[in-house]
């Protein structure tokens, strides 16, 4: 089996469409706090995605453009990672509406999700994290086949307080918890997928 000490190359997005969003924000904070051998690529074009109707999906023999994009993203990756925010203490629409296209076969029968590694942080304004949220979203990348991985988790609470406004980062504590969550995904790559990084797209 691989080490942790290969390379690999996460996918991130977030389930939000703003673009100064506290997720986005919080990825972007994980970028400064990468392991050793791993880099990300943040994917800003989930609003690219229509709704899921499958008369549309029938009009291509992969679907629409959008998520033929975000499939060949997911695909060269060695693994994801989701940020999602709680809306009315749920999932946001807008990422359950990606995940239910994700979920379909490409024109070749393949399953994007199905055995790719996943870890999911959240942040929200509030005060009760986005525990729900991550559950649901949880719930729905198991049915898709996809690997989550069991822990630790992020919850991030009152995400104006610990997120500094020049910079947009998140506050130290914050990013250590951020740095503990990649760490465990670097090492759920190697053991799920015993040659990530041999033929990615490693920069």
């Amino acid at each position: 089996m691989s080490t942790v000490n290969q390379p690999v190359h996460i996918l991130a997005f977030a389930g939000s469409l703003r673009r100064d969003s506290y997720n986005r924000r919080l990825l972007e904070t994980a970028a400064t706090v990468l392991p050793q051998q791993m880099t990300m690529t943040v994917y800003d074009s989930i609003g690219d995605i229509p709704l899921f109707n499958e008369d549309v999906e029938a009009q291509s023999s992969d679907g629409p453009e959008g998520v033929r994009r975000l499939r060949t993203a997911i695909a060269a990756a060695d693994g994801v990672l989701i940020a999602t925010p709680e809306y009315n203490q749920s999932l946001p629409g807008v990422l359950k509406n990606t995940i239910d296209w994700l979920s379909r076969s490409d024109a070749d029968g393949h399953t994007v999700l199905a055995g790719k590694p996943v870890a999911m942080v959240g942040a929200t304004p509030g005060p009760w994290g986005t525990r729900l949220a991550q559950a649901q979203l949880r719930h729905a990348l198991t049915a898709t086949g996809a690997l989550a991985l069991p822990a630790p988790m992020l919850f991030v609470r009152d995400a104006a307080r610990v997120q500094d406004t020049e910079s947009g980062h998140f506050d130290a504590a914050t990013q250590k918890r951020l740095r503990a969550v990649l760490d465990a995904l670097q090492v759920w790559i190697q053991q799920t997928q015993p040659q990530a990084g041999a033929t990615g797209t490693v920069p």
